[in-house]
């Protein structure tokens, strides 16, 4: 599969997943901070993001890959700025969240289908579509995740293909921090991961 199919996998999945979130469940708890409407408005921007960077040509590449990126704006970014982003993604859905979610949707991927791989700037500096794309995926996958936690629904049905993509990227990612060690000694259960450990 490619990476556009990766995407667009899981972009399709994550609209799927908001269609079934009830009226009463927006203003419950979603993560962290966040009710469930900002989680998915923060979840959305994955989608709002690749959107505008097709607008927006860099003329230097500065990241070549995604884990560049992932390193890059790891640790980066205010997390009081981040939670503040969700909360107003999360009103930019508006009255009708999962329709708004559904638009984002049948807009951004036949702009991704046929925009080639541009050179676009990036939060994180310019880089090819190619290798900001599994960024956006992986966002929609974890988020995706976690919509389905918090909203009590199944968890979406994921192609083998992509959830081993997602995971290697995060794995990858876990190295670049040095911290390939650590994953390797959990996941082969010999050792909990520490408590808050994160790749991005």
């Amino acid at each position: 599969m490619t990476q556009y199919d990766h995407f667009a996998e899981a972009a399709q999945a994550y609209a799927a997943l908001v269609s079934q979130i009830t009226p009463d469940q927006w203003d419950g708890p979603g993560l962290g901070v966040w009710d469930l409407r900002a989680l998915v408005g923060h979840g959305a921007r994955a989608l709002i993001t690749v959107d505008t960077y097709l607008d927006r040509p860099a003329q230097l590449e500065a990241l070549d890959s995604p884990v560049a990126y992932l390193a890059a704006t790891s640790g980066a970014t205010d997390p009081a700025a981040v939670a503040e982003r969700g909360r107003q993604a999360g009103e930019v859905l508006g009255t009708e969240p999962a329709q708004t979610v559904r638009g984002l949707v049948d807009r951004v991927l036949p702009r991704v289908h046929d925009a080639g791989d541009p050179l676009i700037e990036t939060i994180g500096g310019g880089m090819r579509l190619s290798a900001y794309l599994p960024t956006r995926t992986f966002e929609l996958v974890v988020h995706g995740l976690d919509v389905a936690h918090a909203a009590g629904l199944a968890q979406p049905g994921l192609s083998t293909s992509l959830l081993s993509a997602m995971t290697c990227l995060a794995s990858a990612a876990a190295v670049r921090h040095d911290h390939g060690p650590t994953l390797l000694l959990a996941l082969t259960g010999r050792a909990p991961l520490p408590a808050g450990f994160c790749v991005v």
